[in-house]
């Protein structure tokens, strides 16, 4: 059995900042994606993991987890984290959030019956917090 192949840091650094992809990485360096992955981290080139629990406070079925509305919360979450999506993506997040808003919706999730759009109550509805959060990150108004 060989010696497990090193990925060399500085080669690293230099290739993430070329652009290189994971899947190129793994296959100059002779490991699998995982490792390139672990060995970014360690390196701290890896960017950091963005935390979606504002947007989406509910531990989510994984049946329900790609659904529109969770897609829309965790796109309008990116953008006031500063990292919004590709721009028809969250167009598509601003506009859907904004119709709710308009129409004094809000959204309820259940984890047998998945996303629905209920009633705003009366101190506010998610969304709109969730959609003033974004649209304050990218310095727009309605």
């Amino acid at each position: 059995m060989g010696r497990k192949p090193t990925i060399d840091r500085e080669e690293l650094a230099r290739l993430v900042v070329q652009g290189m992809s994971v899947q190129e990485l793994a296959g100059h360096f002779g490991v699998s994606e995982s490792g390139v992955l672990q060995a970014k981290r360690a390196a701290g080139l890896a960017k950091p993991m963005m935390d979606h629990s504002r947007a989406l406070p509910w531990k989510l079925a994984r049946a329900h987890a790609q659904s529109g509305p969770a897609t829309n919360l965790r796109n309008l979450s990116a953008a006031a984290q500063g990292r919004p999506p590709a721009a028809e993506r969250l167009n598509t997040a601003l506009r859907w959030a904004q119709r709710l808003v308009d129409a004094g919706l809000d959204v309820r999730y259940d984890p047998s019956e998945g996303f629905s759009e209920v009633p705003a109550a009366g101190g506010g509805s998610h969304v709109a917090v969730v959609l003033e959060e974004a649209r304050r990150a990218l310095g727009k108004r309605r």
